[in-house]
């Protein structure tokens, strides 16, 4: 709610005709004036938070920013000095207070992260009413391919509706943002053919929020085809690093083997090794800042389009899949310890047995090479986790 919603609201509430004998609630027009006062600090730190420095002219709003991912190409922006503001709506999916305690990270450095839903339309056109966005990174998402089947309505509130309530508004924006958005790797779905290019076809998903994904991709070029948004769309590989998820292998099998806990290792087909395309955070954040520094300005206005925009679609991986094995046998390294292990047979959740980046597109359009290898970023990951929990080894 905006603060001139909640002075609208105060004043609907104050001029209510009341029955003979009824007492008006004091403390309810109390409630409103105190949400009025503090949604006019709210709108202060987003304006400034999101004031570029000298020398750039980009105002950016980050969805999902106290997300993994969110958190760092917020720093990184930030760092350079553009102008960013972020929105995040803090869910429980996992430990909401490491996504506190990245919030924490980002206003120290500036950035204000607003606690807000994607779904809230009136908080989006107040937001996008005070700030003239010139780009949106949109990386806010139901995340996890496994919690589909425990939850799948949140995968549509999140990656559809929410995506949807995004792009109504950046249409009626003027000017309208170009658009920078997470896709993921799980569109290929069952593809066999690898290493995984952006021509391949990707009818095919193998998990809910792989199907949500691939529809959010759909979206994105009907709302630049008909709406004239320039749009980037961007399709992680197994991101992993410094405040990472701990919903993903990497950070669970770190959390048990410190832990003296079983680690269950999924076996693919013929107990074949499952394998990923891990990439950085680093990496990723090269990538995330190089397709918002290459994105063209949007052709529409007010919700007319002026003329074609920009479509583009790029894998961000780092190109050398490695298998779930070593990564295991990697972090037993790092740690010190023996992880006690469980094979069982991959389960039909919607994963699939492999992924593998093709990135020739984005090297050559976006300056994208990827230069951690699965040690060395789990080196980085392991001294930051073991000195955000306190472990000793």
């Amino acid at each position: 709610m905006s603060s001139s919603v909640a002075s609208s609201s105060l004043k609907t509430a104050s001029s209510l005709h009341l029955a003979p004998g009824f007492e008006p609630d004091r403390k309810a027009d109390q409630e409103i004036e105190r949400l009025c006062i503090s949604m006019e600090q709210w709108e202060e730190r987003a304006l400034k938070s999101c004031l570029p420095a000298q020398g750039s002219d980009k105002f950016i709003l980050i969805t999902g920013a106290a997300g993994f991912i969110g958190t760092h190409v917020a720093l990184a922006l930030k760092r350079r000095g553009d102008g960013v503001v972020g929105l995040d709506n803090f869910n429980d999916y996992y430990d909401p207070s490491l996504k506190a305690a990245r919030r924490a990270l980002l206003e120290k450095e500036g950035v204000f992260v607003i606690d807000g839903d994607l779904n809230d339309a009136r908080l989006l056109e107040t937001l996008f009413g005070i700030i003239p966005f010139t780009h949106v990174m949109h990386l806010a998402a139901q995340a996890g391919v496994r919690y589909a089947l425990e939850n799948p309505h949140s995968y549509v509130h999140s990656n559809i509706s929410g995506l949807i309530t995004l792009l109504q508004v950046c249409v009626k924006a003027n000017p309208q943002p170009a658009l920078i958005w997470a896709s993921s790797s799980s569109v290929y779905g069952l593809n066999t053919k690898v290493p995984f290019s952006e021509s391949d076809r990707t009818d095919s998903p193998a998990s809910l929020y792989a199907a949500t994904k691939k529809a959010g991709e759909e979206f994105m070029h009907t709302y630049n085809h008909i709406y004239g948004l320039s749009i980037t769309g961007l399709r992680f590989f197994t991101v992993y690093g410094p405040w990472g998820r701990p919903d993903m292998a990497y950070f669970s099998f770190t959390r048990d083997i410190l832990s003296n806990k079983q680690i269950t290792v999924f076996k693919g087909p013929d107990n074949t090794d499952l394998a990923r395309d891990f990439t950085y955070i680093d990496d990723v954040v090269q990538g995330c800042v190089a397709s918002l520094d290459t994105a063209q300005p949007s052709t529409g206005s007010g919700g007319k389009k002026r003329g074609p925009a920009q479509l583009r679609t790029f894998n961000l991986g780092n190109t050398t899949p490695v298998t779930v094995s070593c990564l295991v046998s990697t972090l037993e390294n790092l740690l010190g310890k023996e992880a006690n292990k469980k094979y069982i047979q991959m389960p039909q959740n919607g994963d699939v047995p492999f992924t593998h980046a093709d990135v020739s597109l984005a090297k050559a359009e976006l300056g994208y090479s990827p230069t951690t290898d699965l040690h060395s970023g789990l080196k980085r990951f392991v001294s930051w986790y073991l000195n955000y929990y306190k472990k000793e080894t």
